[in-house]
């Protein structure tokens, strides 16, 4: 009987690849709207949407800018009445969109106030949601968070406060209309993580 002789080769391959050096950091902001009426849930809706350059700029000449940049203390929700997109170009002196004024919701523009100081790189208001009445019937697209460091940044449609910045905006999916007695509550949660 003929035997056949075996040839062949074993062959390891490792592919190394160095690590992953490079990293990026998402911030974004989260709103959730809530709308109601005679104390019932009328709709709500979640949306993320931009952080302004202007805002982006803020958060990086408190943070580690030595000049003179001052902390803005205290943040403000504003709601806008007309179908705007908002832009990472916006800015508090021109924000593109009109705002709702006094005729529409009781009070100023409410305080956006932070549960607690940054907790897995976010925070939020949720405990102490931004409440608008309503006084009028209107169209409502979205809304504003807004802060400046002297001036009257919770004026509804003051566009000239010291230091004015708009960091972030939200545009609903599709315009809301409310009525006289109408409630809207915001929720904005501010998120930086790395990604």
């Amino acid at each position: 009987m003929e035997e056949k002789g075996k040839i062949g080769a074993k062959i390891d391959v490792e592919v190394e690849r160095p690590a992953k050096l490079d990293s990026g950091v998402c911030i974004k902001s989260k709103w959730d709207w809530e709308c109601y009426r005679n104390g019932k849930l009328l709709w709500k809706e979640t949306i993320e949407n931009i952080v302004t350059n202007q805002g982006l700029n803020r958060l990086l000449d408190t943070m580690f800018y030595a000049g003179s940049t001052t902390q803005i203390t205290t943040w403000y929700v504003c709601l806008f009445e007309d179908n705007y997109t908002p832009l990472s170009t916006n800015t508090y002196a021109v924000p593109g969109y009109d705002e709702c004024d006094s005729a529409d919701y009781s009070g100023t523009r409410k305080t956006w106030t932070p549960n607690a100081a940054a907790s897995s790189q976010q925070m939020s208001n949720s405990n102490s949601k931004a409440e608008f009445t309503m006084t009028g019937t209107l169209t409502v697209y979205g809304g504003a968070l807004v802060g400046a460091t002297a001036g009257t940044p919770q004026t509804q449609g003051d566009t000239a406060a010291t230091n004015g910045t708009l960091y972030c905006s939200s545009k609903f999916s599709t315009s809301k209309a409310v009525v006289n007695g109408d409630v809207l509550k915001v929720t904005i949660t501010l998120t930086a993580q790395d990604v």
